[in-house]
């Protein structure tokens, strides 16, 4: 990706920082900013020793990896979401999102919701030989249930989660390659609550999470990681 490429996503990710607020913080011009992303010039190595403090990179990956979230990822940020409840189902299998998934929607048919909101995330309680040798993953899909319904004949438990907030990014058409788009999602995710200086909150919450759903007949993925409020 080079230098230009990389100061430019790293500055978008710093909260849709313009080119005027990084030249603000380092104290140059707008002009100087767009002739680095464009790697029309360089900066000294005192500014680059700047850049690599104001957004927690080593000045190698700023000048030499490819940093970029490109292709299906967009709309990083971070966001309140709202406490709800909701019933779990956990499995261990070769086609466990699909196997998860169709589990709880049809306790959902069940009870009478023809559309349930569903979410899911991994959980790793798989076996090295299960994963290596019959190539099974562990996920568990959750049906996050309407504001005061009491499902009946589920026989889950009731959880609830708090209002809490979270990192997140939308993934556009996710299944397509999902063992290398939605992983790497997840890892550009990371990477935008590096630059921000979020912490993940792993207790007392849903750590992670996905939603999926479609718009105007395009398939969309939300991620979501919680992060220290």
């Amino acid at each position: 990706m080079g230098f230009g490429k990389n100061l430019q996503w790293l500055r978008k990710m710093y909260n849709g920082m313009t080119q005027e607020e990084l030249a603000e913080k380092m104290e140059v011009t707008r002009q100087t900013i767009s002739r680095w992303e464009l790697d029309a010039a360089y900066p000294e190595v005192a500014k680059a020793l700047e850049l690599c403090r104001l957004f927690s990179c080593s000045m190698d990956a700023l000048f030499r990896e490819d940093m970029g979230a490109e292709g299906p990822y967009s709309h990083m940020r971070v966001e309140d979401v709202e406490g709800f409840r909701y019933v779990r189902y956990g499995v261990i299998s070769q086609e466990l999102e699909s196997d998860a998934i169709e589990h709880v929607r049809r306790w959902a048919e069940g009870c009478g919701v023809a559309e349930p909101r569903v979410i899911g995330w991994d959980f790793p309680f798989v076996s090295q030989e299960q994963k290596h040798v019959f190539h099974m993953h562990g996920y568990a899909a959750a049906w996050v249930l309407p504001e005061g319904f009491v499902p009946k004949g589920v026989g889950a438990e009731v959880v609830t989660q708090p209002k809490h907030k979270y990192a997140a990014l939308t993934i556009t058409r996710p299944f397509e390659g999902p063992f290398e788009t939605i992983p790497k999602g997840f890892q550009a995710l990371m990477a935008y609550m590096e630059v921000n200086r979020l912490e993940h909150q792993e207790e007392g919450v849903l750590p992670c999470f996905e939603r999926e759903y479609e718009w105007d007949g395009v398939t969309y993925m939300d991620i979501y990681i919680a992060v220290k409020e």
